[in-house]
C-alpha cells in the first residue's frame, strides 16, 4: 500500500490502479479519491471546499471537477472537530397540527438556511416536557436549540446549560445563563379581547381554556382580570384543549344552558371555529348577533370568509427574527449574561366574528 491510499497490487482491467473508494465496495469516495483523480494534495481538496480558504481558481476548478465525477461531498465532522461549531440546529416541536406552528416551523427553517445553517426536527407530543429528547439532541452536536411550543423542565434547561448550548424558548419564560425565551404577550391579548368583547356588549361572558400551558394561563389571566376591572365577576370557563373537536365539544356543553354566554374568548383560533360551528350548526345561532366569539393566534384560517374571525395575531416573523437574535446573542457573549426574555405584542384583529 502506497501513503496516498492506492494498492499497488490492486489495479483496473486495463492496469490503472484502483481508488482507495474502489476497493472498498459500497462505501463513498474520499477526500484521498477526489485528490488522486485531481492530481492534487489532500490539503487543496480541503481548502477547495472551505470558504475563504487560499486556493487558486484552477485547482478548486479542478476539485470540483473530480468531486462531481466521483460524487464525492465533503463531510462535516472535520469541520466540527476544528471549529466547535456544527451549523446544525435543533427545532424541538409539537402542535403541528395547528397551522400556526406549521407557519413558525417553516419560518425557522427558511430563517436559518438563508444564514448557513441546518435544522434537525424532533417532534414530542403537544403540551409535554421535551427533556426526554435532550439526550438524542446532544449526540448531533448542535449549535442552538429552538423550543417552539414544547416545554423545558428546570431540570433539563440545567443539563444544556451544563453542555453550553443555547435555548430559546417559544412562548415559554423558563431562563438561565443559557436559556432564554421569547413570548407574545398573552396577558395584554386576553385584555384586548376583554375590552372588545365589552364595548360591543358583552354581559355573559365565557372562556374555552386550552391545555395547562404558559400561554393559556396568561391569555385566561388576561382576559378574566381585565373584566373584573370592568367590573364582570362572573366569567364561565371551560376547559378545551386547543383543537377543533375540543371547541366544538366544549361549546355543545355550554351553549345547551339556558344562561348561555353571548360574549366568548377560546385559547386559540383553532378552538375558536369549533365553538363557532357547533354555535351555528348543532344551535342555529347567529355569529355575531346572538353570540361573539374570539380566538388567538390569527392561524391562516381566520380570515376567511365564512369564519371572519376575531383573534389576536401572534406576530410570527417578528417572534422568529427575536428567536434567532437572541441564539446570536449567546454565540457572540457565551455565559457573560444571563438569559433574556422578549415580549412581543400581539396585534388585534377585529372581524365579522364580534363586528357587532
Amino acid at each position: 500500500m502506497r501513503g496516498d491510499g492506492v494498492d499497488e497490487n490492486k489495479k483496473r482491467a486495463g492496469g490503472e490502479p484502483l481508488l482507495e473508494s474502489e476497493g472498498r465496495a459500497r462505501l463513498q469516495p474520499s477526500s484521498i479519491d477526489v485528490a488522486r483523480l485531481a492530481g492534487v494534495s489532500q490539503s487543496a481538496v480541503s481548502r477547495a471546499f472551505t470558504t475563504g480558504a487560499s486556493v487558486s481558481k484552477k485547482t478548486r476548478e479542478k476539485v470540483i471537477a473530480a468531486a462531481r465525477e466521483l460524487g464525492y461531498q465533503p463531510s462535516i465532522l472535520p469541520r466540527i472537530l476544528v471549529t466547535h461549531r456544527s451549523q446544525l440546529i435543533a427545532i424541538v416541536i409539537g402542535g403541528m397540527y395547528n397551522p400556526y406552528y406549521a407557519q413558525i416551523f417553516e419560518l425557522f427553517t427558511r430563517q436559518f438556511q438563508s444564514l448557513g445553517y441546518q435544522v434537525l426536527v424532533f417532534f414530542v407530543d403537544h403540551n409535554e416536557y421535551f427533556d426526554a429528547a435532550i439526550p438524542l439532541i446532544m449526540r448531533y452536536r448542535v449549535d442552538g436549540i429552538i423550543s417552539a411550543l414544547s416545554i423545558l423542565s428546570k431540570e433539563a434547561a440545567d443539563e444544556c446549560a451544563h453542555m453550553r448550548i443555547p435555548v430559546v424558548l417559544f412562548n415559554g419564560r423558563q431562563q438561565n445563563k443559557w436559556v432564554s425565551a421569547v413570548c407574545c404577550d398573552n396577558v395584554e391579548g386576553g385584555r384586548q379581547i376583554a375590552n372588545l368583547l365589552f364595548q360591543k356588549g358583552g354581559s355573559r361572558f365565557a372562556y374555552i381554556a386550552g391545555k395547562e400551558t404558559l400561554a393559556n394561563t396568561d391569555r385566561q389571566a388576561g382576559f378574566v382580570g381585565r373584566l373584573r376591572e370592568l367590573g364582570v365577576d362572573e366569567v364561565e370557563i371551560i376547559q378545551g384543549d386547543f383543537h377543533y373537536e375540543g371547541g366544538y365539544a366544549a361549546a355543545k356543553e355550554m351553549f345547551a344552558s339556558e344562561n348561555r354566554p353571548d360574549a366568548v374568548f377560546c385559547a386559540n383560533d383553532l378552538t375558536a371555529i369549533g365553538v363557532l360551528e357547533c354555535a351555528r350548526f348543532e344551535f342555529g345561532l347567529r355569529i355575531p348577533e346572538d353570540i361573539m366569539i374570539a380566538g388567538f393566534d390569527d392561524a391562516s384560517f381566520s380570515a376567511w370568509p365564512s369564519y371572519g374571525l376575531t383573534t389576536i395575531q401572534q406576530n410570527a416573523g417578528e417572534m422568529v427574527d427575536a428567536a434567532i437574535g437572541l441564539l446570536k446573542q449567546r454565540w457572540q457573549e457565551g455565559a457573560t449574561t444571563a438569559g433574556r426574555l422578549k415580549l412581543v405584542p400581539g396585534i388585534l384583529k377585529d372581524r365579522k366574528s364580534t363586528l357587532r
